[in-house]
């Protein structure tokens, strides 16, 4: 008997079901880079707040206004030196209560005495409004932010402890690698509203995400209950 093919109709539909299926299937993907800065954020701050480099920092964090993660800061240079990379920033809503991320690019760049290269977590612990307000503005740069406190503690016993008085934002870090000068001083922060708005939609930016609590997203609930433990 001669094999039946499939009608028209029939074809239509499995292309119709596939195009679906790809349509579906497109936000996930487009999301896959947002998560894997979320997840990675949770992993680099479990690595500096349960670590015993910094034994001050999860006592800072239970008084914390905010917190500003990034994972991966890379560094390299030979004189003249750059640096770029990306995190994610949380707001206290209330006791155990922590705001979904707000996605953020972190570079910077500068000219001096520079050689080598390294890569860094870097865990901002911001404790007064007045640093939140200054992380929630369009671009904020160390070392510019008039009325801004800011003490930047690296890895290492000299390191280890900061009496943080008066301070609004204290910088925690942890490297890799060779580097000779440069520091946090000259880079910058802005909201990366590109970001923002795969991960949580249209009209997502820093401030309506983490004071105004418009947007959720569960990818981040991991990250948000590893906060509310301070």
């Amino acid at each position: 008997m001669p094999t039946s093919r499939p009608t028209l109709s029939r074809r239509l539909m499995v292309a119709s079901a596939a195009a679906a299926s790809l349509i579906a299937a497109g936000p996930a993907l487009a999301d896959a880079k947002r998560q894997a800065l979320v997840n990675d954020s949770l992993d680099a701050a479990r690595r500096v707040l349960d670590g015993h480099d910094f034994p001050d920092a999860p006592n800072l964090m239970k008084r914390a206004r905010a917190v500003l993660i990034l994972p991966s800061f890379a560094q390299a240079a030979f004189v003249v030196g750059g640096a770029g990379g990306r995190g994610v920033l949380l707001a206290r809503k209330g006791p155990g209560d922590w705001s979904y991320p707000a996605f953020y690019t972190m570079g910077s760049g500068s000219v001096g005495l520079q050689i080598g290269g390294r890569v860094q977590e870097i865990v901002l612990i911001v404790l007064t409004e007045k640093g939140l307000n200054a992380l929630l503005e369009n671009k904020f740069k160390f070392g510019a932010e008039m009325g801004v406190t800011m003490v930047n503690i690296g890895g290492g016993v000299g390191g280890a402890t900061t009496s943080n008085v008066g301070a609004d934002i204290v910088a925690y870090s942890k490297a890799s690698g060779l580097f000779v000068g440069g520091a946090l001083e000259g880079s910058y922060l802005e909201p990366d509203n590109d970001w923002n708005t795969l991960y949580y939609g249209n009209g997502a930016r820093g401030r309506t995400i983490v004071t105004d609590g418009r947007y959720t997203n569960p990818g981040a609930n991991g990250l948000r209950q590893y906060l509310a433990r301070f």
